[in-house]
């Protein structure tokens, strides 16, 4: 019998398919990858023109404070502009381990170990934490980072509903008998509502049924707790808390991430954390970037009052307009917009006006729960903050949104 030839579709016709990021291009509704010419904190340069940046991470407005641009300099001078290499072999300095000693004594664990971006910090702690017998459960809502890293995991992964303590609770108790350990992983702030993950309810489920607690502090450190120290500070419970992973690109205004835990699970991931291992070090001006942020979070916690504040002011004018800013309590704020062609045109207008904030669409989120997503600065003055509701006040008359 003569074999059937069997044709291979090219693996390049997706791309050539895929073209809705060109048509919404041609009809100047596309809201991603706009190059920015000029940054001053809360204000930006687009094509000559100043916006009012109201979408950045730059919570509490360091990315142009003296001492931190002084510091990456210095670095710089001193170390050169990369380490060209992973840390596991020659690109560990020692900026880096001075930095981790003084995380984990912000932070108040044993340990601290420094990654390259803050995604790889995810990465790194699921992927060699949780082994073939082993399980994850995620909040539903979780950061996409922590999800890719329990797709590299050997273990299983679990999701339960969104802050829902009662179906985690449940879903462990399905997980009884089975052998291998537990890990909860949950965002401290969640990354597209702005709320704060109910903490001491999942300190409870979590010790009930023996599983070990892991919070991701990228949007929570340097915003919240007494010191800044992120959610699990702001609810009491870091001792109760066994692991805690933090990002460098937004209160420290810098790139980069960290891991703090008990020092044996922090020399384990450092020995096993393939995304650490095989990647190249955080650059010296980076660390010391920093270290320069993390002495005025400790310095000067004014900045995190007065982003609270900030926080409070514009979510109160919003919803004074009649917007849906969901369970927003912190500097995150999201304005719900509807479907997502009516989202992206609303984005433009905010942007012709002025305002540079962001789109967020379905997949990210239900098509039907489309929205703008703000996020505030400490260093945002009323006076802009009053420009802001004053354009969203005209555009969403003008959408039909309030």
């Amino acid at each position: 019998m003569k074999a059937v030839e069997t044709k291979r579709s090219d693996l390049f016709a997706k791309a050539r398919g895929f073209t809705r990021a060109r048509e919404m291009k041609a009809a100047g509704l596309y809201p991603y990858f706009i190059p920015i010419e000029g940054s001053e904190d809360t204000e930006i340069m687009i094509e000559g023109k100043r916006l009012i940046m109201v979408g950045s991470n730059n919570y509490l407005g360091l990315t142009h404070h003296p001492k931190v641009l002084e510091a990456a300099e210095a670095a710089s001078r001193r170390y050169g502009t990369g380490c060209t290499g992973s840390r596991f072999l020659n690109g560990t300095l020692d900026l880096h381990e001075k930095l981790e000693a003084d995380l984990a004594a912000f932070t108040g664990y044993e340990d601290a170990l420094v990654f390259s971006t803050g995604y790889q910090t995810n990465l790194g702690i699921i992927q060699s934490l949780v082994a073939r017998d082993d399980t994850v459960l995620i909040d539903k809502l979780d950061h996409a980072s922590i999800l890719d890293g329990c797709q590299m995991a050997a273990g299983e992964t679990v999701r339960f509903r969104h802050n829902d303590v009662a179906d985690l609770d449940s879903e462990l108790e399905h997980l009884s008998g089975k052998k291998g350990g537990t890990l909860i992983a949950v965002d401290g702030v969640f990354s597209m509502e702005g709320d704060i993950a109910p903490l001491p309810e999942l300190v409870r489920v979590a010790k009930k049924h023996g599983a070990r607690l892991f919070v991701d502090e990228a949007h929570s450190i340097g915003v919240i707790g007494p010191t800044g120290a992120g959610a699990a500070e702001h609810h009491g419970v870091t001792k109760d808390v066994d692991i805690i992973m933090g990002t460098f690109s937004k209160s420290f205004a810098s790139i980069g991430g960290f891991v703090a835990s008990e020092r044996d699970v922090i020399h384990y991931i450092k020995h096993h954390a393939r995304s650490l291992i095989f990647s190249a070090a955080m650059p010296p001006y980076a660390v010391a970037t920093v270290h320069a942020a993390l002495k005025i979070i400790q310095d000067e916690p004014e900045r995190r009052r007065n982003l609270l504040r900030n926080a409070d002011y514009l979510r109160d004018g919003l919803k004074g307009l009649g917007y849906d800013t969901t369970i927003s309590e912190t500097p995150i704020i999201p304005v719900i917009t509807g479907d997502i062609m009516t989202t992206v045109k609303f984005w433009r207008e905010l942007y012709d006006n002025g305002v540079f904030a962001n789109c967020v669409v379905a997949p990210a989120v239900p098509p039907n729960a489309c929205r703008i997503r703000t996020s505030l600065i400490a260093t945002h003055t009323t006076e802009q903050l009053d420009r802001v509701i004053d354009v969203f006040a005209r555009v969403g008359k003008k959408f039909g949104v309030i």
